[in-house]
């Protein structure tokens, strides 16, 4: 019922198409909810069974960041209200707006289904309010979506009360182009995975890896393309890069630029802050060493910093060299490069694409990353798990005692 009125609202006001991914989670959840299956479990006793249950948390927190303000809200909350849970959520401060009428519209929804409003409860505010969430023991689980350096924190403060954690964290993701490429399809998802939203996604990609036999070519390309990309207003057509968020995103850049160029790093193409109005920055390609500092880190904005290899494995250990496992993608028509990219010896992140760029993920699988991206998984798949809790039933229907493993206690 929620995800018909959704629908009802973007379908015939233009101003909530910004919702979209919602209307898609609500869709998702609303057929989960018939699917929230437990498993039956053979018993070694006799006259005994056994079987898994899941039974909602509670309350779950949901603390949301600034660049993907209604997506992210809604791979969690769709998910936890079909589990059974109330949801708490915190918007980001600089995203006031959509957290109000986000929860304008769910309020309306729910009350035309005379359901309480209290089932889906925000707040407007900064880090304080995160911090309340985080330390409320009422709060069965805190998901949140922010940097590396902040989730640690969030974890830190959840866990010392025992509570769960869901992070969703920062990414440092890397395209590799094999020798055996589509060149030109690379190339177009180069383009949109690195300047995409202005490098302001946890998926941009930060890293690229070209065969030495094919760097130049790809280079040229990218580079020449890069000259082409329009740079303005994001609500005008032809608009592929819009500004940075804010006036520090802004002058991270212009910090990340300088860090780039002290370390060794080549500025083949942009590079420099825009004179005019607004956050405006230039897409930005690098030639640096894999080695540098600075390409271990995560720089929120729209710099693509380039290396050479000869290997795949060369490839595949300068993707998993950085401290973010989030996404990653390897461009080839090699069946062998494929399965060993995706298996045990070949990426490490959450999300492992081929042929397809590192962001843009589709919502019917989990979501997430390794190492300090956290962990967590939210939106498809077996993701609802972690907004429940299980129990392990075991369920005697006869009139004996018997004891698992052979134990005889007394008679």
């Amino acid at each position: 019922m929620v995800h018909r009125d959704l629908t009802f609202d973007a379908k015939f006001n233009p101003n909530f198409y910004f919702l979209q991914e919602i209307i898609d989670m609500c869709d998702y959840a609303v057929g989960l909810s018939r699917q929230l299956n437990g498993s039956i479990i053979p018993s070694e006793r006799p006259d005994h069974m056994m079987l898994e249950a899941w039974n909602p948390l509670g309350i779950v927190g949901v603390i949301t960041a600034f660049n993907f303000p209604c997506a992210v809200l809604g791979w969690n909350a769709c998910i936890a209200l079909v589990c059974g849970n109330c949801v708490v959520w915190k918007g980001a401060p600089t995203t006031p707006l959509i957290t109000i009428a986000v929860t304008k519209l769910m309020a309306e929804v729910f009350e035309k289904n005379n359901l309480p409003g209290a089932i889906f409860t925000s707040f407007c505010g900064g880090a304080e309010i995160g911090q309340a969430i985080a330390k409320d023991t009422r709060i069965a689980l805190v998901s949140f979506t922010g940097s590396s350096k902040v989730g640690m924190m969030v974890q830190q403060t959840v866990n010392e009360r025992f509570g769960k954690c869901l992070l969703e964290l920062s990414g440092n993701n890397a395209i590799i182009v094999m020798d055996d490429a589509d060149i030109k399809l690379a190339v177009r998802s180069i383009l949109f995975a690195a300047v995409g939203t202005a490098g302001q996604r946890c998926t941009t990609c930060r890293r690229l890896f070209l065969h030495e036999s094919i760097y130049q070519k790809v280079l040229d390309q990218l580079v020449g393309v890069y000259k082409q990309v329009k740079i303005g207003d994001p609500l005008e057509k032809e608009t592929l890069v819009g500004p940075l968020h804010t006036r520090a995103s802004r002058e991270n850049f212009e910090k990340g630029i300088s860090s780039i160029k002290s370390q060794g790093g080549k500025i083949l193409v942009g590079g420099s802050v825009i004179d005019s109005d607004g956050n405006f920055v230039q897409p930005t390609i690098v030639e640096i060493s894999p080695d540098a500092s600075v390409v271990k880190e995560e720089l929120f904005g729209p710099v693509l910093y380039v290396m050479k290899f000869k290997t795949l494995e060369e490839a595949i250990e300068m993707n998993n060299s950085v401290p973010q496992g989030l996404s990653s993608s390897i461009f080839t028509r090699r069946p062998e490069a494929i399965f060993k990219w995706i298996g045990p010896h070949g990426s490490d992140c959450g999300i492992v694409n081929v042929n397809i760029p590192t962001n843009g993920a589709e919502i019917g699988g989990a979501f997430g990353g390794e190492k300090a991206t956290g962990g967590g998984r939210e939106a498809g798949s077996d993701s609802w798990k972690q907004y429940m809790r299980r129990s392990t039933c075991t369920i005697n229907y006869g009139s004996e005692l018997p004891l698992a493993q052979g134990i005889s206690f007394g008679s």
